[in-house]
């Protein structure tokens, strides 16, 4: 099976790589605290290039979206190769002819994990059985029936009530003595026996309505039960794999995920990633990595088919180091591109520090901020409410697909002795960074939610944009809809939602950077009004859904400040990150 690909494979051999900067770094920290690094150059881009090219050729690689990774090799004779990979699994398969093998480990729990998975679709098929019960049905069928005859009973009760009242208000006018006395307790008696009658029906409704209830009752404890099963299987089987799963660097050293992040929340998938399996190979073959590029092929909710990313945050990130350990680093590189966008000038400042405050309120740190600094860290907690800040690329809760449960609200609840009463107070889009808000139980999340649909939370995201823009301070009022063929896509449209945006230039030198206060929290407003023609008509750096085509590793929106008011404490609190960008 050919792994090692010839360069011819993909590009001519006359193609030139003189004095060509990467564009994108893959970096991290090796256990001794060095920078390592791994560039994206143009000639892996174009090598790139050319594997989309195969892959548009064959339908079966667009059945799914993933992500595709090349690396360039150099072998012990100075010759260059080529080694391809895919993330996960590829039209259901591990290993596929011409491409890098999984990392070593899963053959190793295949047994544990098909046993496990076979166990999760039996859940899932009782699952289904049990919220399909036809009891339910039956349940809301007869309780709707029982209202309405209850409701009819009612109201002719309330038409005889006002017609004895009546009676009553006659007799008095037109008895006396003993006559009066037994007509109004033929009423008396009228009204007992109208409220019996109510008695009964209603105890003939319960008596009809108890045993499918009790049913219910018992399957939705079932359904508690396995839901809970299920989450501990999977966390069982995710322990196993990350122990199984060993990966070697170019020093030799060969650890499992398990240890190379102890203590962390795995999201799903970890170790299946193109880099790492790329990085792995290249270490157990004697390879030398030379430059790698990853891309997005295939249909996508929030990536760009054809478009190259870095290494993914949760997934990519935190292995780098480890994986680099023991490469030769290539000074011929100039590593100061590293922090700035392709084209950008000195003013796109250098990744600043996590640096965090929490104006007007005492930081809280958590007790678990230990284990989630790397990854999520919590700026601010205490019984109520977390504030953190989100990394870019992170949902802020769960998707409605397996492959999106990774999220802010996932590991937090995972995580806390109390994780499944957090709510999102608010969201972020998957892409964007900084600011927060969760809340630790319904009252708290009620307030919150409510300081928030009335406009009571001043929000202030600070973003770079794409090109040069005139105005230097203004207001953009621009009603959204979102397009259910496009979605998440929003547009401007008249018969949207209405939606206001102050802003003001902070700096301009080739790119400009705002400071945007949304006062409408629409989705995606902040980045419609930049990039649409009516709003500054100019669309976020690395915003691709928007239109922005320069080359970036992130999107550059990021949510600095927070201003509420603390549902418990009734002070307000000032939150507030640096923007790292």
């Amino acid at each position: 099976m050919v792994i090692l690909h010839t360069l011819s494979d993909f590009i001519d051999g006359n193609y030139a790589i003189a004095n060509s900067s990467p564009s994108y770094w893959y970096e991290g920290h090796s256990p001794h605290g060095e920078l390592l690094r791994l560039p994206r150059t143009p000639m892996s881009e174009a090598i790139a290039r050319s594997l989309m090219q195969h892959l548009a050729r064959d339908e079966s690689y667009s059945r799914e979206g993933k992500m595709y990774g090349i690396l360039l090799i150099e072998l012990a004779n100075g010759e260059q190769r080529i080694l391809k990979a895919f993330s996960g699994l590829l039209n259901g398969c591990s290993a596929v002819e011409g491409w890098v093998p999984p990392i070593p480990g899963r053959d190793e729990c295949a047994l544990a994990e098909a046993r496990t998975l076979a166990q999760l679709d039996a859940m899932k098929q009782e699952l289904i059985t049990l919220k399909q019960l036809k009891e339910r049905q039956e349940y809301e069928t007869l309780y709707r029936q029982h209202e309405q005859q209850l409701q009819i009973l009612s109201d002719r009760y309330r038409d005889c009530k006002h017609q004895r009242q009546e009676k009553r208000q006659i007799l008095c006018q037109t008895l006396t003595a003993v006559a009066l006395t037994v007509a109004l307790e033929q009423l008396d008696e009228e009204s007992r026996r109208e409220g019996i009658e109510r008695r009964m029906l209603k105890r003939q409704q319960s008596q009809a309505l108890q045993p499918l209830k009790q049913l219910i009752e018992t399957a939705d404890a079932r359904l508690r039960e396995l839901k809970q099963q299920r989450k501990q299987l999977s966390r069982q089987l995710q322990a196993q794999m990350h122990a199984a799963y060993s990966l070697t660097n170019f020093s030799g050293q060969s650890l499992s995920l398990q240890q190379l992040m102890p203590g962390g929340s795995m999201p799903t998938g970890t170790g299946d990633c193109c880099a790492p399996k790329l990085l792995h190979y290249a270490a157990t073959h004697g390879l030398k990595p030379l430059a790698m590029a990853e891309f997005w092929w295939g249909a996508s909710q929030d990536k760009i088919q054809g478009e190259f990313y870095g290494a993914c945050l949760e997934r990519c990130q935190p292995l780098m180091g480890f994986l680099l350990s023991g490469l030769p680093q290539m000074p011929t590189y100039n590593a100061a591109k590293q922090t700035k966008p392709a084209g950008a000038d000195g003013q796109i400042s250098k990744p600043g520090s996590a640096d965090l405050v929490c104006v007007a309120a005492p930081l809280r740190v958590s007790a678990i901020e230990t284990t989630l600094t790397r990854s999520l860290p919590i700026i601010y907690e205490d019984e109520w409410l977390i504030a953190v800040n989100k990394p870019p690329d992170l949902l802020s809760v769960p998707g409605r697909y397996s492959d999106r449960q990774d999220s802010v609200l996932a590991r937090l609840r995972n995580l806390l002795p109390d994780g499944m009463e957090i709510t999102a107070a608010h969201r972020l889009d998957q892409e964007t960074s900084g600011i927060l808000l969760l809340a630790r139980n319904r009252q708290t999340h009620r307030q919150l939610s409510c300081q928030f649909q009335l406009r009571q939370v001043h929000k202030v995201y600070e973003a770079v944009l794409s090109g040069l823009v005139t105005a230097d301070s203004g207001a953009i009022a621009l009603p959204l809809w979102g397009d259910p063929n496009r979605r998440p896509y929003q547009k401007v449209d008249e018969q949207g939602k209405p939606s206001l945006t102050h802003f003001r230039v902070m700096a301009r030198q080739g790119y400009t950077r705002v400071e945007f206060i949304p006062l409408t929290g629409r989705t995606h407003q902040i980045r419609v009004h930049a990039a649409d023609a009516k709003g500054l008509g100019m669309p976020i750096l690395g915003d691709r859904l928007y239109g922005c085509r320069a080359e970036a590793n992130r999107l550059h929106l990021h949510a600095k400040e927070l201003r509420f008011e603390h549902p418990q404490l009734r002070e307000t609190f000032h939150l507030q990150t640096k923007t790292p960008f």
